[in-house]
């Protein structure tokens, strides 16, 4: 087991011969493109990989991440610190390869004789963790005051609808 910095790129068939476990600290700063949509570029990733063979003699990678973001509530407008937990197992095959025998539960991911972007990998899996609208729990969080829908008042002239007329000449049978 590593406990060192998560490297950049990596081998992922010589981990899996090896049976590693890649465990370490990332930066959110050295994710840009998860950067984007949060608050602040603060904080850090924890993330761990299993790399291992199946009983296919596959090389199969196992990811846990865990990372706390701060974004905009799109309730109430006010920051919202967001606990982010991802686990993913993927099958690597080579790039072009034939992905019908993968089993069922694995993300494939295609791999030629470059080594493994492992920091897009954890980038992209952020990306696909993150809550498509950000919001509190919605007992703790409300609207801020004047987004609310104003109550018609009695003395209020409603309008006809315009379209009550043709309403009226498609009921009327001499028409």
């Amino acid at each position: 087991m590593s406990n060192a910095p998560i490297p950049p790129h990596v081998d992922p068939r010589k981990l899996a011969d090896r049976g590693a476990t890649l465990e370490g600290d990332l930066l959110l700063a050295d994710l840009p493109r998860l950067c984007e949509p949060l608050a602040d570029n603060q904080g850090v990733v924890r993330a761990k990989f299993f790399f291992e063979r199946d009983e296919r003699n596959a090389v199969v990678i196992h990811s846990e991440l865990v990372v706390e973001v701060k974004m905009v509530c799109q309730r109430c407008l006010d920051l919202v610190v967001l606990p982010i937990h991802s686990e993913c197992d993927y099958a690597v095959v080579k790039e072009g390869a034939n992905t019908q025998s993968v089993p069922q539960g694995y993300d494939v991911l295609e791999l030629g004789e470059d080594p493994l972007d492992l920091l897009a990998l954890v980038e992209e899996e952020l990306l696909l963790a993150l809550p498509i609208v950000p919001a509190h729990d919605p007992k703790d969080c409300q609207q801020p005051a004047g987004l609310d829908e104003p109550e018609p008042s009695e003395d209020e002239v409603t309008r006809s609808n315009p379209f009550n007329v043709l309403a009226q000449l498609k009921r009327d049978p001499n028409v």
